[in-house]
């Protein structure tokens, strides 16, 4: 029986399937910070294709997007990775 955890599961893999995504995350678990606007010199993709990137991300619940004036700082959250690798852990 499917339920809400295959379903998280499934959600997250799908926000992986894309290497720059996981760039994106790579990075940011590296700097262990919110950041605003730096992402985009990380990859050699466009703002739009950048950003439509992470909303994938932020949909899957790996990182949240707080605005902050007229910019979003992106970061990981944490809570939602740690919990998605103890359930890989399990399979």
């Amino acid at each position: 029986m499917i339920n809400d955890r295959h379903e998280n599961i499934a959600k997250v893999c799908k926000a992986l399937s894309h290497p720059a995504r996981v760039l994106i995350l790579e990075y940011l678990k590296g700097i262990d910070t919110c950041i605003c606007g730096d992402i985009v010199n990380i990859l050699p993709l466009s703002q739009s294709t950048v950003s439509q990137h992470l909303k994938q991300l932020k949909e899957a619940g790996l990182i949240r997007g707080d605005i902050e004036g007229t910019k979003t700082c992106y970061c990981i959250d944490k809570h939602v990775l740690e919990n998605f690798k103890k359930t890989v852990n399990g399979l």
